[in-house]
């Protein structure tokens, strides 16, 4: 492995332990504010105003964390089943361009965040007083990881060592048999 990949890879194993944690501590949180919205509203008959605003921001992060988690550890969606029966070579070939594709979509993600973060920045988030561009922020978060996260995947698959664990169809028929 090439010293700049290896470098990648340290970093994004890091930045993916992060963004899950970050992602987990997010989903936590959203948790118990809308449990305490819930308690606040029937039990004390009074209303947390921050509670939807800020909930809707803690799920737009995890939302976007956990799928650049999902992209570098290959959980997010695809359309494998034609991959089963071409050949090796051609599944590669696929694989390759699906992956290119994926870096394309976030880099795109990325780039419009920055846009979107950009123009809105001088708005405020009703209730919690943020900056409108924080709104905004986890679309580009999320756009930069997974960037990071296919462009390594897509490095190692050229290089050749990425392993494709995709069953062949001889298999899966052999194994109901």
């Amino acid at each position: 492995m090439s010293g700049s990949l290896t470098a990648l890879s340290r970093l994004n194993t890091q930045l993916c332990r992060a963004a899950l944690w970050l992602a987990a501590s997010g989903l936590i949180a959203m948790t118990v504010i809308v449990a305490a919205q819930v308690w606040w509203r029937y039990v004390l008959n009074d209303s947390l105003l921050f509670v939807e605003p800020t909930a809707i921001l803690l799920m737009s992060w995890f939302i976007f964390l956990g799928s650049a988690v999902g992209v570098r550890e290959g959980f997010h969606m695809g359309f494998e089943v034609l991959l089963y029966v071409v050949p090796a070579g051609v599944g590669h070939a696929l694989r390759v361009v699906s992956d290119a594709g994926i870096l394309i979509f976030s880099c795109g993600m990325a780039v419009y965040g920055w846009q979107l973060m950009a123009r809105t920045w001088n708005t405020s988030v009703p209730v919690i007083g943020l900056p409108g561009g924080f709104t905004y922020m986890p679309l580009f978060a999320g756009g930069i990881l997974m960037s990071l996260f296919m462009l390594e995947n897509l490095w190692r698959r050229l290089a050749g060592q990425v392993i494709d664990h995709a069953p062949r169809a001889d298999d899966i028929i052999a194994s109901e048999v």
